[in-house]
């Protein structure tokens, strides 16, 4: 008596699987081709358009440093490091650098304070906090040239309507300056700038406090916590990673402040109100001394590197690594 075995076409640990079909491997290669070739054209006009306007105009840029060069044509008159050698012999230049560390300095000791209580009122039980925000949020969705014009026309010498304002209550003295002293053209420059900029980081902190839990609130209120023993302990740790994007948006803000600036007052009087862009504007297209201003261009370039980069070491660090840990988390 015969009997068939037939194969045991069961899987297990120990068994060889079977053998893919000829035309599974050329398959598998061409789905990862088209998949490939699908997530370059996506990418392609955006890095296109990166390196076009962003990438050769930087190198350019470095590169036209180097030469005395009016802007006509290719340059072709290598001066070495003389432009960078000026710059920091230069007094408007110097100049610069002080008024925007002053820039830097008031932005983040009122405005940042200010749009910080503002957000923290709004955020309670008022009525009409929606029209209040929108009210406060509307200044940053105008343009700064329209910014610009609104307030030289407030701020104009004595027909301005600062001036009709301080002189109804009697303090006419101390009007009629403003943008025209070189005393007092700083202080109205931020004042316009805390007015254009301040409704942003007010709705960014909005955004943050929206995700302070309620519960830790009311147990901190339960154990006995006044309203500032709460913000203090509770809402400003829960919101300190707004804090510091809003305090890196600031800075850099500041050292690249031009359009408001030129629109009011085109760095005068006598430069007491000119920052590096404008300054950089103001050789590269006004004096036609191109190689000068691209090596201004450098040196801001520089700057907001060298403080992006320091920043997200030492105060951006426990902010991003808290987010890696959790798409690593998420994805396992």
């Amino acid at each position: 008596m015969t009997s068939t075995f037939l194969p045991d076409r069961r899987t297990g640990p120990g068994t060889a699987a079977e053998p893919p079909s000829p035309g599974a491997a050329p398959g598998r290669r061409r789905r990862r081709l088209l998949n490939l070739l699908t997530a370059v054209g996506f990418q392609l006009p955006a890095l296109v358009l990166f390196i076009g306007l962003v990438l050769l105009p930087m190198l350019f840029a470095l590169y036209a440093s180097f030469f005395r060069w009016g802007g006509f044509g290719m340059p072709t008159d290598y001066s070495g490091t003389d432009n960078f050698t000026r710059l920091f012999q230069d007094p408007v230049f110097l100049g610069d650098l002080g008024r925007c560390l002053v820039l830097v300095t008031l932005s983040l000791a009122l405005q940042l304070p200010f749009a910080l209580g503002i957000a923290v009122l709004l955020n309670q039980k008022l009525r009409g906090r929606a029209v209040y925000r929108m009210l406060f949020f509307a200044p940053y969705v105008l343009s700064e040239a329209i910014t610009g014009v609104l307030f030289s026309m407030v701020f104009a010498p004595g027909d301005g309507l600062a001036d009709h304002v301080l002189g109804a209550v009697g303090l006419d003295g101390l009007g009629g300056e403003w943008f025209a002293g070189p005393s007092t053209v700083m202080a109205t420059l931020f004042l316009v700038m805390t007015w254009k900029y301040f409704g942003f980081h007010m709705m960014l902190y909005l955004a943050g406090l929206q995700s302070v839990p309620a519960e830790l609130t009311e147990a901190a209120l339960i154990d006995g916590a006044g309203p500032w023993q709460r913000f203090r302990n509770v809402t400003l740790p829960l919101l300190a990673p707004t804090l510091r994007i809003s305090v890196f948006l600031s800075v850099i803000g500041s050292i690249q402040l031009f359009d408001l600036v030129w629109v009011v007052t085109q760095g005068g009087p006598d430069h007491h109100s000119e920052t590096l862009a404008v300054t950089m504007f103001q050789y590269g297209f006004k004096r036609y001394q191109v190689g000068y201003a691209s090596a201004i261009s450098v040196v801001m370039f520089g700057i907001c590197l060298v403080f992006s980069l320091a920043y997200q070491r030492f105060v951006l660090r426990r902010d991003l690594e808290g987010a890696t840990t959790t798409m690593r988390g998420g994805g396992a």
